[in-house]
């Protein structure tokens, strides 16, 4: 039997924390951002005392910093009230979300990183994938991209466990919606539409950090944060498939606003029929390696609220000898 810690993220139902993100909008909207802090501080201790799998899952990360040899100098408190802080960062990134679809955050706020480096691909009419990660707000590059006409976006998603937070979105801007595309297995025929987008000059993006809605999870094990973890392979398969650059991208929350990280990953990916996995382990461990790099600056920005480190039984992991000789 799967314990209440180890569910799958997909299982994870965020309803009762949408309708607490209701009430503290109405109060953002109406009285400002410091009057919601004072009311959101109660609305988080009531649901970590009565999430007990997601607070165990913020505490194992902020204690897996503090022992990460990795995390020198990096400042979290691994008690409850980092778990409080924890989940008071998360309710700050709804909060953001919520502001960007209701047409209240002001985009001029967002520095965009690498940025030039999707341009070049734009002006000569390539598309490209793009791998993000739950650390941060996405929604930031999504509502930048409707920005400009030039940069379109498909988000490849799996949201049946997001539901009410999609519809309150929705129902701030239908526009919430429009780039989204649900997938839980990718079938020939939606990896044929995504080459077509790829064609056009569009850019598909998939997340990097969670393992797919599957009873036979493809997944590649990566050191992280001192711990070996499940990492999807789908991206890079995905990526070899559609014949194209490669990017990452990374968001974080700062006091004058937000910042958007695009970096450079691959030209392209093409999987050898050998030794596959491999290749599957040397992109992960790169991948993996960058997604610590922005953790570790920003971790109470981490939104993976389940028990991360969870190995599911798809083969060993690696040893601390395999990491450092990588």
């Amino acid at each position: 039997m799967t314990s209440r810690n180890n569910l799958h993220w997909a299982q994870i139902n965020e309803i009762s924390f949408v309708g607490g993100m209701r009430l503290l909008f109405s109060i953002y909207r109406a009285l400002g951002r410091w009057p919601f802090r004072l009311v959101l501080y109660p609305v988080i201790a009531w649901y970590v005392l009565t999430k007990p799998a997601a607070r165990a899952a913020s505490l194992d990360f902020l204690r897996q910093i503090k022992r990460s040899d990795t995390a020198a100098g990096v400042r979290v408190n691994a008690n409850w009230f980092g778990v409080l802080r924890h989940f008071a960062s998360f309710g700050e990134s709804i909060l953001d979300k919520m502001m960007v679809w209701g047409g209240l955050f002001d985009l001029g706020q967002i520095k965009q990183i690498g940025r030039e480096l999707l341009a070049e691909n734009i002006a000569a009419g390539r598309g490209g994938l793009l791998i993000c990660t739950h650390l941060g707000n996405l929604e930031l590059c999504r509502v930048v991209s409707r920005q400009s006409a030039s940069m379109k976006l498909t988000v490849l998603v799996h949201t049946k466990h997001a539901r009410a937070f999609n519809k309150m979105l929705a129902q701030l801007s239908p526009d919430s919606t429009l780039n989204l595309m649900q997938v839980t297995e990718m079938s020939p025929a939606t990896a044929i539409e995504l080459s077509e987008r790829i064609g056009r000059g569009e850019f598909v993006v998939i997340a990097g950090d969670r393992i797919p809605v599957s009873a036979k999870p493809r997944v590649s094990f990566a050191w992280f944060l001192g711990r070996p973890a499940p990492f999807p392979v789908g991206p890079y398969v995905l990526a070899s498939l559609l014949q194209c650059p490669v990017y990452l991208m990374f968001s974080r929350r700062t006091r004058d606003g937000a910042e958007l990280h695009f970096e450079p990953f691959r030209d392209k990916i093409a999987l050898p029929r050998k030794d596959r996995e491999q290749a599957f382990d040397a992109l992960t461990a790169d991948y993996a390696q960058r997604l610590q790099h922005h953790t570790l600056r920003t971790p109470l920005q981490w939104f993976n609220f389940y028990d991360f480190w969870h190995m599911p039984a798809v083969g060993p992991a690696p040893s601390k000898a395999d990491h450092e000789s990588h």
